[in-house]
C-alpha cells in the first residue's frame, strides 16, 4: 500500500509553520516540520511572495500530493484578520499551483481531531502531536499546529480513487 503525503499549513505574516506526515491505512509517520519566517520589515507583498516561495520549495522537495490548512478566524482586529487571510491565499496557491488536493478546518476543528476538545491549548495539541508522530519531538506552536493540521487532513481527506468514484 502506498503511503499518502499531506502537508499541513498553519498560516501566519510572522511564522508560517508547515508539517509533513505519510500516512499509510491507518498509520501516520512523521516526516518533517519547520517554519517560514518572512523578513519583518519587507513590505506585505515581499512577505506574501516569500511565503508562496518559501512553501513552494517545501512541496518540491517533499512532493506530498495533499494539503491541510487552517482557516481563518476573526478576533478583535479586522486588519489581522484580512492580513492572515492573505497569508493563508499564498499557502493555498502554492499548494493548487503545485497540484495538492487541499482542506480547510478550524483551529477548534483541528484541536478536536488531535487532543479530543476544540478549547485545547497549544501545549496540549504539541503533546498530542509528539504522542500520535513518533520522533516528531514538536515544541508548542506553528509547527505543531502544522502538524495537528496534517493529522486532521488525514482524518478527513478523500483518496484520488474515492474523488474519481465521487465525480470530483
Amino acid at each position: 500500500m502506498n503511503a499518502t503525503r499531506i502537508i499541513g499549513i498553519d498560516p501566519s505574516l510572522v511564522a508560517c509553520g508547515w508539517g509533513l506526515i505519510d500516512k499509510t491505512g491507518s498509520k501516520i509517520t512523521h516526516v518533517g516540520h519547520g517554519v517560514i519566517r518572512p523578513p519583518k520589515k519587507e513590505p506585505l507583498a515581499s512577505r506574501l511572495h516569500f511565503i508562496f516561495d518559501a512553501l513552494t520549495q517545501i512541496i518540491l522537495e517533499y512532493r506530498p500530493s495533499e494539503a491541510g490548512v487552517e482557516e481563518a478566524f476573526m478576533k478583535d482586529n479586522a486588519m489581522s484578520a484580512l492580513k492572515l487571510g492573505q497569508a493563508r491565499a499564498a499557502c493555498i496557491l502554492s499548494a493548487t499551483t503545485n497540484g495538492l488536493n487541499v482542506g480547510e478546518y478550524a483551529a477548534r476543528v483541528v484541536k478536536k481531531s488531535v487532543v479530543g476538545t476544540g478549547a485545547a491549548d497549544k501545549a496540549q495539541v504539541a503533546h498530542m502531536v509528539n504522542l500520535l508522530l513518533s520522533g516528531a519531538n514538536v515544541k508548542a506552536g506553528d509547527a505543531a499546529d502544522a502538524l495537528a493540521i496534517a493529522i486532521t487532513h488525514s482524518n478527513s481527506y478523500i483518496t484520488p480513487a474515492q474523488r474519481a468514484r465521487l465525480g470530483k
